[in-house]
């Protein structure tokens, strides 16, 4: 009864954010995409926390920016953003379009999700973006604990030949990563692949393209099996 009527409110409330917040063109449509941003998009939790850290020469891991972050990096001499929340409708990601806009800074996108397990695909399309993409640059997803710290640890591995134990660093509470939660399949990937390799060295961005399944990977983190068993 009572999971009942809170997936009842759920519903309500996820209709009500979803029905507005996707237009910024005249000053009603503004206000109400800035109030949609700030209260559903937690915006202004991000005014004080940033989660924003240097992984390597020239790049570096946030959560969502607000304009005024956007301009202080743009004045760092940030060149390039990735967005692993991809291309929305969104308030968060119309008014992120707007400040790249207006500080010549390019934005690219790059969808991941938090609490699943990417297809190979989404994972290769984020390499090929971090490889195509003018320095100095930063991706960041929503809280900046997650998908950015996945991301963080593949651009390690991939572009900085950081072996994946030191990689998996990026995916702790010095981020609010939580592991018990379900976007610990983030880590969960990482370590599948830390097992598969030491059974065979094998290349990060090599494993992805070759041998990694995402299904699988994800009914092994569901049912708890360990990733040694997955590798």
């Amino acid at each position: 009864m009572l999971t009942k009527f809170w997936d009842k409110i759920e519903t309500a409330e996820r209709r009500f954010r979803r029905s507005f917040g996707k237009d910024i063109s005249t000053p009603r449509a503004r206000m109400l995409s800035k109030l949609h941003y700030n209260v559903f998009d937690h915006a202004f939790l991000r005014l004080f926390w940033h989660n924003f850290w240097q992984i390597a020469p020239g790049v570096w891991r946030s959560n969502q920016p607000t304009h005024a972050r956007f301009e202080k990096y743009a004045q760092m001499g940030v060149k390039t953003v990735i967005t692993l929340r991809g291309e929305e409708k969104y308030s968060h990601y119309l008014f992120e379009k707007e400040s790249c806009e207006k500080l010549g800074l390019t934005l690219l996108h790059a969808k991941l999700w938090a609490r699943m397990a990417p297809k190979a695909e989404r994972i290769t399309h984020l390499i090929d973006t971090m490889r195509e993409a003018e320095k100095p640059m930063m991706f960041h997803c929503k809280s900046g604990a997650d998908r950015a710290g996945f991301a963080s640890a593949v651009y390690l591995m991939v572009f900085e030949g950081v072996p994946v134990e030191e990689a998996r660093k990026q995916m702790g509470l010095k981020y609010a990563h939580l592991e018990f939660t379900k976007t610990g399949i983030q880590g969960y990937i990482l370590d599948t692949y830390a097992a598969r390799n030491r059974r065979r060295p094998i290349a990060f961005e090599e494993w992805v393209r070759t041998e990694y399944d995402s299904r699988q990977l994800q009914a092994g983190f569901d049912n708890k099996r360990p990733p040694e068993e997955m590798a």
